[in-house]
Protein backbone atom coordinates (compact mmCIF):
# COMPACT_ATOMS: atom_id res chain seq x y z
CA UNK A 1 0.00 0.00 0.00
CA UNK A 2 1.17 3.36 -1.40
CA UNK A 3 0.74 5.65 1.79
CA UNK A 4 2.37 8.88 2.81
CA UNK A 5 2.61 8.71 6.28
CA UNK A 6 4.92 12.12 7.27
CA UNK A 7 4.81 15.16 5.01
CA UNK A 8 6.52 18.30 5.75
CA UNK A 9 4.27 21.12 7.01
CA UNK A 10 2.89 23.66 4.40
CA UNK A 11 4.77 26.56 6.00
CA UNK A 12 7.96 24.47 6.08
CA UNK A 13 8.28 23.76 2.52
CA UNK A 14 6.76 27.17 1.80
CA UNK A 15 9.99 28.67 3.56
CA UNK A 16 12.38 26.78 1.40
CA UNK A 17 10.59 27.33 -1.67
CA UNK A 18 10.39 31.34 -0.66
CA UNK A 19 14.02 30.56 -0.56
CA UNK A 20 15.28 29.64 -3.60
CA UNK A 21 16.61 32.65 -4.74
CA UNK A 22 19.02 32.80 -1.73
CA UNK A 23 20.02 29.42 -1.28
CA UNK A 24 21.23 26.44 -3.34
CA UNK A 25 23.11 23.30 -3.20
CA UNK A 26 26.16 23.84 -2.72
CA UNK A 27 25.30 26.42 0.43
CA UNK A 28 22.74 23.52 2.09
CA UNK A 29 25.20 20.92 1.72
CA UNK A 30 27.55 23.23 3.96
CA UNK A 31 24.74 23.47 6.46
CA UNK A 32 24.24 19.50 6.51
CA UNK A 33 28.34 19.20 6.54
CA UNK A 34 28.42 20.96 9.73
CA UNK A 35 25.53 19.21 11.59
CA UNK A 36 27.76 15.98 10.65
CA UNK A 37 25.27 15.32 7.13
CA UNK A 38 28.38 14.71 5.15
CA UNK A 39 26.98 12.29 2.48
CA UNK A 40 23.57 13.72 1.28
CA UNK A 41 24.63 14.60 -2.56
CA UNK A 42 23.43 12.77 -5.39
CA UNK A 43 26.72 12.21 -7.24
CA UNK A 44 27.40 14.44 -10.93
CA UNK A 45 25.77 13.21 -13.65
CA UNK A 46 22.52 14.11 -13.13
CA UNK A 47 22.13 17.20 -15.11
CA UNK A 48 19.49 20.27 -15.88
CA UNK A 49 17.73 18.99 -19.12
CA UNK A 50 15.22 21.75 -19.65
CA UNK A 51 15.44 24.89 -16.92
CA UNK A 52 18.84 25.28 -14.94
CA UNK A 53 16.77 27.33 -12.52
CA UNK A 54 17.01 25.80 -8.53
CA UNK A 55 14.51 23.54 -7.82
CA UNK A 56 13.43 23.13 -3.84
CA UNK A 57 10.30 20.98 -2.83
CA UNK A 58 9.50 18.01 -0.92
CA UNK A 59 10.21 14.20 -2.41
CA UNK A 60 7.10 12.64 -4.42
CA UNK A 61 9.56 9.06 -4.68
CA UNK A 62 8.78 6.27 -7.43
CA UNK A 63 10.53 3.11 -7.46
CA UNK A 64 11.33 1.83 -10.96
CA UNK A 65 12.64 -1.35 -11.72
CA UNK A 66 13.74 -2.49 -15.73
CA UNK A 67 12.03 -5.88 -17.18
CA UNK A 68 11.62 -7.42 -20.63
CA UNK A 69 8.52 -9.58 -20.60
CA UNK A 70 4.97 -8.67 -22.00
CA UNK A 71 2.99 -6.47 -19.58
CA UNK A 72 -0.23 -4.55 -20.23
CA UNK A 73 -0.17 -2.68 -16.95
CA UNK A 74 2.94 -1.49 -17.21
CA UNK A 75 2.24 2.40 -16.86
CA UNK A 76 -0.31 1.65 -13.68
CA UNK A 77 1.28 2.60 -11.08
CA UNK A 78 3.41 5.37 -12.56
CA UNK A 79 -0.02 6.79 -13.89
CA UNK A 80 -1.87 6.81 -10.06
CA UNK A 81 1.52 7.89 -8.64
CA UNK A 82 1.53 11.24 -11.02
CA UNK A 83 -1.87 11.60 -10.28
CA UNK A 84 -1.25 11.96 -6.52
CA UNK A 85 1.26 14.40 -6.86
CA UNK A 86 0.83 17.81 -4.51
CA UNK A 87 2.26 20.87 -4.85
CA UNK A 88 5.80 21.66 -4.29
CA UNK A 89 6.60 18.28 -4.88
CA UNK A 90 9.52 16.80 -6.48
CA UNK A 91 9.06 13.83 -8.32
CA UNK A 92 12.13 11.58 -7.56
CA UNK A 93 12.24 8.63 -10.05
CA UNK A 94 14.94 5.65 -8.20
CA UNK A 95 15.83 3.39 -11.68
CA UNK A 96 19.15 1.87 -10.17
CA UNK A 97 20.86 4.48 -12.47
CA UNK A 98 19.07 2.69 -15.45
CA UNK A 99 18.83 4.46 -18.82
CA UNK A 100 16.98 1.91 -20.62
CA UNK A 101 14.48 4.34 -21.52
CA UNK A 102 13.28 7.67 -21.19
CA UNK A 103 10.93 7.58 -17.98
CA UNK A 104 9.51 10.93 -18.04
CA UNK A 105 8.77 13.26 -20.93
CA UNK A 106 6.46 15.51 -22.10
CA UNK A 107 2.73 13.97 -21.10
CA UNK A 108 3.62 13.49 -17.51
CA UNK A 109 5.15 16.91 -17.42
CA UNK A 110 2.02 18.13 -18.87
CA UNK A 111 0.19 16.13 -15.66
CA UNK A 112 2.97 17.28 -13.36
CA UNK A 113 2.50 20.94 -14.32
CA UNK A 114 -1.22 20.61 -14.11
CA UNK A 115 -0.60 19.51 -10.14
CA UNK A 116 1.46 22.30 -8.95
CA UNK A 117 4.72 19.73 -8.99
CA UNK A 118 7.59 21.76 -8.31
CA UNK A 119 10.41 19.06 -10.99
CA UNK A 120 11.78 15.76 -11.38
CA UNK A 121 15.14 14.53 -10.65
CA UNK A 122 16.41 10.91 -12.20
CA UNK A 123 18.96 8.85 -11.75
CA UNK A 124 17.61 7.22 -14.82
CA UNK A 125 16.71 8.49 -18.61
CA UNK A 126 13.78 11.14 -19.74
CA UNK A 127 12.58 11.66 -23.36
CA UNK A 128 10.58 14.49 -24.85
CA UNK A 129 13.01 17.19 -24.65
CA UNK A 130 12.45 19.90 -27.03
CA UNK A 131 8.84 19.75 -25.48
CA UNK A 132 9.98 20.05 -22.24
CA UNK A 133 11.78 22.94 -22.62
CA UNK A 134 9.21 25.31 -24.26
CA UNK A 135 7.37 24.12 -21.20
CA UNK A 136 9.57 25.24 -18.96
CA UNK A 137 9.33 22.58 -16.13
CA UNK A 138 12.57 21.68 -14.81
CA UNK A 139 13.56 18.20 -15.43
CA UNK A 140 17.05 16.95 -13.63
CA UNK A 141 18.38 13.48 -15.34
CA UNK A 142 21.51 11.26 -15.34
CA UNK A 143 20.77 9.75 -18.81
CA UNK A 144 18.75 10.52 -22.08
CA UNK A 145 16.87 7.67 -24.13
CA UNK A 146 14.16 8.16 -27.12
CA UNK A 147 12.53 4.50 -26.46
CA UNK A 148 9.11 4.49 -24.55
CA UNK A 149 9.09 2.87 -20.73
CA UNK A 150 6.60 -0.28 -21.91
CA UNK A 151 7.70 -3.30 -21.69
CA UNK A 152 11.11 -1.59 -20.51
CA UNK A 153 10.82 -0.54 -16.93
CA UNK A 154 7.88 0.58 -14.81
CA UNK A 155 7.19 1.98 -11.09
CA UNK A 156 6.56 -0.87 -8.52
CA UNK A 157 6.13 1.54 -5.51
CA UNK A 158 5.45 5.21 -4.80
CA UNK A 159 6.08 7.22 -1.37
CA UNK A 160 8.42 4.89 -0.28
CA UNK A 161 11.86 5.15 1.04
CA UNK A 162 14.31 4.84 -1.61
CA UNK A 163 18.10 5.36 -2.52
CA UNK A 164 20.07 6.81 -5.24
CA UNK A 165 23.67 6.85 -5.26
CA UNK A 166 23.88 5.92 -1.71
CA UNK A 167 22.07 8.67 -0.61
CA UNK A 168 18.71 7.13 1.45
CA UNK A 169 15.70 9.89 0.07
CA UNK A 170 12.17 9.55 1.85
CA UNK A 171 8.67 10.99 0.90
CA UNK A 172 8.92 14.32 2.23
CA UNK A 173 12.66 15.06 2.12
CA UNK A 174 13.34 18.46 1.08
CA UNK A 175 15.19 17.96 -2.34
CA UNK A 176 17.18 21.17 -3.79
CA UNK A 177 18.66 20.87 -7.41
CA UNK A 178 20.69 23.60 -9.40
CA UNK A 179 23.69 23.28 -11.63
CA UNK A 180 26.13 22.26 -8.98
CA UNK A 181 24.32 18.97 -8.32
CA UNK A 182 21.27 17.71 -5.86
CA UNK A 183 21.32 17.53 -2.17
CA UNK A 184 18.64 15.72 -0.06
CA UNK A 185 17.66 17.39 3.01
CA UNK A 186 16.49 14.85 5.44
CA UNK A 187 12.77 16.37 6.85
CA UNK A 188 13.44 15.91 10.39
CA UNK A 189 16.25 18.80 9.98
CA UNK A 190 14.86 20.53 7.36
CA UNK A 191 13.49 23.60 9.53
CA UNK A 192 16.98 23.42 11.03
CA UNK A 193 18.98 23.46 8.02
CA UNK A 194 16.79 26.53 6.27
CA UNK A 195 17.52 28.73 9.28
CA UNK A 196 21.11 28.15 8.90
CA UNK A 197 21.11 28.49 5.27
CA UNK A 198 19.82 31.49 5.04
CA UNK A 199 21.92 33.07 7.93
CA UNK A 200 24.95 32.10 6.03
CA UNK A 201 23.35 33.68 2.97
CA UNK A 202 23.06 36.77 4.73
CA UNK A 203 26.89 36.31 6.62
CA UNK A 204 28.13 35.69 2.14
CA UNK A 205 26.23 38.92 1.19
CA UNK A 206 28.09 40.84 3.85
CA UNK A 207 31.78 39.02 2.99
CA UNK A 208 31.11 40.23 -0.65
CA UNK A 209 29.97 43.52 0.01
CA UNK A 210 33.28 44.14 2.52
CA UNK A 211 35.26 42.81 -0.27
CA UNK A 212 33.59 44.85 -2.71
CA UNK A 213 34.80 47.58 -0.76
CA UNK A 214 38.71 46.68 -0.26
CA UNK A 215 38.47 44.34 2.25
CA UNK A 216 40.76 41.35 1.72
CA UNK A 217 39.72 38.17 1.92
CA UNK A 218 41.39 37.26 4.93
CA UNK A 219 39.44 40.07 6.80
CA UNK A 220 36.58 39.41 5.64
CA UNK A 221 36.70 35.48 6.39
CA UNK A 222 37.88 36.39 10.20
CA UNK A 223 34.90 38.99 10.00
CA UNK A 224 32.43 37.23 8.87
CA UNK A 225 33.82 33.52 8.84
CA UNK A 226 32.41 31.94 5.80
CA UNK A 227 34.08 31.00 2.74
Amino acid sequence: MNIKTTTVRETEINGWVDAANRIGTALVLDIMDGLGRRQQALNMGIEPRTNPRTVIGSAKTLLWMDFAHEDPSTYELELKAVDSLLQHEVVVCATGNSGRSGIWGELLTTAAMRRGAAGVVTDGAVRDLAQMREMGFPVYSRFLSPYDSFNRQKVVAYDVVVEIDGVTIRPADVIVADLDGVAVVPREIAPEVLRLALEKADKEDQFRDAVRSGSSLTEAYQKFNVL
